[in-house]
This record gives C-alpha cells, structure tokens and sequence, in this order.
C-alpha cells in the first residue's frame, strides 16, 4: 500500500499549508467574534462570563473560548494564537481517524483516512475560518475512537479517555456532540451485538469522568445565568444555563425557536456535502452506495470483516440534521471523520480486490476535480488577484511542475488516487492561504482599519461607534471593543474618533460636528462572495467604505 515515506511526505506538506493558514487575518464574523469574545476573558480577567458585544452569549458552552483565552496567555493576543487550539483538535481528529481506521480495519486505512480527514475542504476551511467546530469534530471523533476501543478491548483508559473526550466536545458545543458519539457507538454496538460492555462497572467510571470533565462549563453557565433569573436573553427571563445545554439548545437548532429560521430544504446538506468533502466527494458518494447494497444484500448479518459505525452513523446524522431549521454548511463538520473512514475503507477494499473498473472511474473524477483547482489557480493568479511580483509566477510554475510529476509517473490506480487528490487540496488550499485571502482581507474593513490606526498612531480608547453595528475586526487588531456613544452625546465626549458607514457619517454631519480629519477604507463582505466583486472590472461597484473621523 502507501509507503511510510510517501505517507509522511504528504502528510508534512498539509501541515504547512495548515500552518500558512495560520497567520491569516481572522474573517468576519464568527472568527473575529470568537477571538474578541476570548479576548475579553483575559483582558477582564472573567473567564466565567461569555459576552457578545453588549449582550450576555447563551448560544455555545465555553469550552473553545476558554482554549482560545488559554493560548493567549501563553502567546500573546495575536491571530495565530487563536487558531492554534483548532488547528492542534485537528491533528486530535486526524490521529484518531488513523486510530479508529487501524482498529476497525487496519493501518493502512488508518493512513487513508487521516489523509483523507485532513485535506477535505471543510476541515482545511475551519482551520482558517475558526469557529467551534474544530474542537469540536477533533473530540467528538476521539471519544468516538477510544469509546470503541474499550467495546473491543474491554480496557478501562480507553473508556476513561472517550469520557473524557465526550466531555470535552460537549463543553464545545453541547448536545450534538454526545448525539454524534452516541448514535456511532450504538450503531457499532448493534452490528458486533456487544451489548454486554454496557453491563460493566468500568461505564460507572467512565460517568465520573464525563461529569467531571463538564463541571467547570457548567458551574459558569450556572455562575452567569442560573443565578441571576433577572437576565433577560433572547426576549426570556428566568433561563437556566445548565438547562439550556441539557435540553433547549439543540431543539431550538431543529425547530428554529430563539435563533430563527434559515433553510427548510431537507436536501440542504445533500448539495452542500458536494463542496465540503472535495477532493473527495465522489469516492464518497460511490463508498456510501456500495456499502449500503452489501449491507443490504447481507441483511445486516454481522460480518467480522466489516463494520457498520460509519454507514449506520452517517445515515442516522445525515437524516437527523437534515431536518434542522436552522442550517449552516459548517455543520457536516462532525461528520467527515466518519466519511473519512468510509472512503478509506472502500478505497482500500478497490486495491485488495483489483476493482479495476470502478478504480479508473474515481481516478478520471480526481483528474477532473485536479483541473477545476487548475483553472481556479490560473484565473486567481492573472485575472482576479494578480500576483503583485514575478517570483510568485516561478513559484506557481514550480508546484504545477511537480504536480504534473505525480500526474505522469506510472504507479498504482490506488495510490494516484491518494497522491492526485491530496496534490489538489494542497494546489487550491496553499493558494487560497498564501494569496487568495491576504488579498481578499484587504477588502475587509474592520481589519484594514487597525491597521490605519496602529499607523497614524490613533489612540484605541479614543475609537466610538453610533450604532450596536458589529465591528469585529476592528475590536481584535485594535486590541479592545469599540465603545458605543450616541449621536447626542458625542459633544461631551471630547478628542474622539468617530468609525462609520457612509449613512452614520451623514447622520453626524447633519448633527452639525465637522472633521477636518478621514480615514477611508473599502469593505465588502468577505464571506458572501460574488462574481462581479471577483471580477476585477466590476469589484468597485460592489464595494462600500468605512470611515473614521476625527471631529473637530
């Protein structure tokens, strides 16, 4: 199979992409909000209370924010420092898929499958994109892991760690970590029919720890909510923290009670799967189905050849969250260690039962999916951001050249699988790191503007705002949250700078204050790409600006 050189050689060139990824400006809004609301526990020194903006945060545990806090007491308040805890779960979950892949099978689909883990788009995103879900899917895949383990073994550390994994990832995002982990462990239960591990002295144990691993999230959502009945969140007094966690949150994700409504479509996450998992989407599409008919086909009957944590947990979850009100792409996170496992496993079986046919199907997919990242690479790189220096086009030609290497040299179907599909996560992810998002970030004006102001050497605690508008980037690269000061009250403020859309500037201005001093800069909303901002002749009139003002 795939040699221990090869193995590592690929694995090495992921993690620096990962790495370039690092020190990326953080996105607006879930990234920056994230690192501002971490930021606030160490500045404040309350590591108890989690605060959006003006308002108490009933949303999410503490368990990310806390991690992220963590590692800037150790490194400082930078960006790089908020993305290590993330990208460190990561490395977590890719060990634990080569973990779970080598115990249900055998090492080398534990190899594939941490290959694959780490190069599918979504995992790549969320490590730049950070939000909970990379502590989130690294534990939750862990527990998983050693949770089966100890059903297979009958070891009591491998219980104790699963616990506490369980833990930690619904300290991260709550219920739908134990859903995730449960609805698997069960699944792989029912199949192996070992029941009997439930009846065992060792799950008291595992208990303990999973309630000890919890108490300090929930001892703050008790310090911050249960306590004071007076708050009012979401329009609700009275709310429990300890009972938001344990009942409400996840309900009102499915029903969209509290948070609203965004998708009704059941297929929501059908057409978003297509994008997260590439390169791998169409190795996964063909596993689920074969798996599925020879489940079928076998009715079921246990088989100690193979396992049906993967099929049973991606069926039941897929279903589950498909029926959600509220949907988000990142939320088929959790999932992909299990389609990770999956394709390994099928991809594996290709090579041990010479599957030919089937083999050259996927690799003419893979060179498909190679030449979209191809000309996605070419029109970045001379029409939509233009490479500002000549070495870039050397080094662009360079990596091309030895990807065409592994293209042309002559080797296994299997393995050109493998090799081609990690060249086009590494093609289209090193470029977005390195290139696409330094560029695309200047167009992100909270950010941009830190930067203005650490250059003209403004004072931070002079910067206000008119509005509650959200000004993220801002807060983090400022290294402290805007204060809010209305309109009428600006008069007694003295020496401030004000920061303001094109209608806030308006509306100063008719208030009758003047400035002789302004900084502008360009913002359009990074997130929500379109085609005519990519479009170098039309990205002006897309754009809008930011203003700050020194009033007279």
């Amino acid at each position: 199979m795939i040699s221990t050189a090869r193995y590592w050689f690929l694995l090495a060139l992921i993690v620096l992409v990962y790495i370039a990824g690092i020190f990326v400006t953080l996105f607006e809004n879930d990234s920056a909000q994230f690192a501002v609301m971490a930021m606030r526990m160490v500045q404040e020194n309350d590591w108890l209370t989690l605060i959006k903006g003006t308002e108490e945060y009933l949303d999410k545990p503490h368990m990310h924010y806390w991690l992220a806090a963590l590692s800037y007491k150790i490194f400082g308040i930078h960006d790089w420092a908020y993305r290590i805890p993330g990208i460190l779960a990561t490395l977590l979950g890719a060990y634990s898929c080569y973990g779970l892949g080598k115990l249900l099978y055998n090492q080398d689909v534990g190899r594939f499958a941490s290959l694959i883990f780490m190069t599918a788009q979504t995992i790549v995103l969320a490590n730049i994109d950070v939000r909970t879900d990379a502590v989130l899917t690294g534990f939750s895949i862990f527990a998983i892991w050693q949770l089966v383990a100890y059903v297979e073994k009958n070891t009591l550390k491998n219980i104790a760690l699963g616990a506490f994994g369980a833990g930690m990832a619904f300290s991260t995002k709550g219920q739908i970590a134990l859903v995730v982990i449960g609805v698997s462990l069960l699944c792989h239960l029912a199949y192996t029919r070992k029941w009997q591990r439930l009846l065992n002295w060792k799950v008291l144990v595992a208990l303990l720890v999973f309630g000890i691993t919890i108490t300090p999230m929930l001892y703050a959502y008790y310090h911050q909510f249960d306590l004071h009945p007076e708050k009012v969140i979401r329009g609700k007094d009275n709310r429990s923290g300890i009972f938001f966690i344990f009942w409400e949150q996840s309900f009102e994700r499915m029903s969209g009670e509290g948070i609203g409504k965004n998708s009704s479509d059941f297929f929501f996450f059908f057409h978003t799967f297509l994008w997260v998992f590439l390169p791998w989407t169409v190795l996964a599409l063909i596993a689920y189905w074969k798996r599925l008919k020879t489940f079928w086909k076998q009715k079921f009957a246990y088989n100690p050849k193979m396992e049906f944590l993967t099929l049973g947990g991606i069926t039941i979850l897929f279903g589950l969250i498909s029926f959600a009100q509220f949907k988000l792409p990142h939320y088929m996170n959790i999932l992909i260690p299990l389609y990770a496992l999956l394709s390994a496993s099928y991809l594996y079986s290709l090579q041990e039962k010479e599957n030919r046919g089937v083999t050259k199907i996927i690799l003419i997919f893979q060179y498909f999916i190679l030449s979209l990242v191809f000309v996605f690479t070419i029109l970045v790189c001379f029409y939509v951001f233009k490479f500002k220096y000549y070495h870039g086009y050397f080094v662009l030609l360079a990596i091309l050249g030895v990807i065409i290497y592994f293209c042309l040299k002559r080797e296994a179907p299997y393995l050109r699988i493998i090799t081609i599909s990690v060249c086009s996560s590494l093609l289209l992810n090193g470029l977005l790191n390195t290139h696409f998002y330094p560029r695309l970030l200047r167009y992100q004006a909270g950010s941009t503007m830190a930067e203005k102001v650490a250059e003209h050497q403004i004072p931070v605690d002079k910067i206000v705002k008119i509005s509650k508008r959200l000004t993220w980037g801002l807060d983090f690269y400022n290294k402290k949250p805007v204060d809010i000061v209305p309109v009428s009250d600006l008069e007694d403020k003295g020496d401030i700078w004000v920061y303001a859309t094109d209608q806030e500037l308006e509306k100063i201005a008719n208030e009758g204050y003047h400035w002789h001093e302004q900084i502008t800069v360009d913002q359009f909303r990074i997130t929500r790409l379109q085609i005519k901002f990519l479009n170098p002749n039309t990205r002006q009139k897309k754009l809008e600006q930011m203003h700050l003002v020194h009033l007279d």
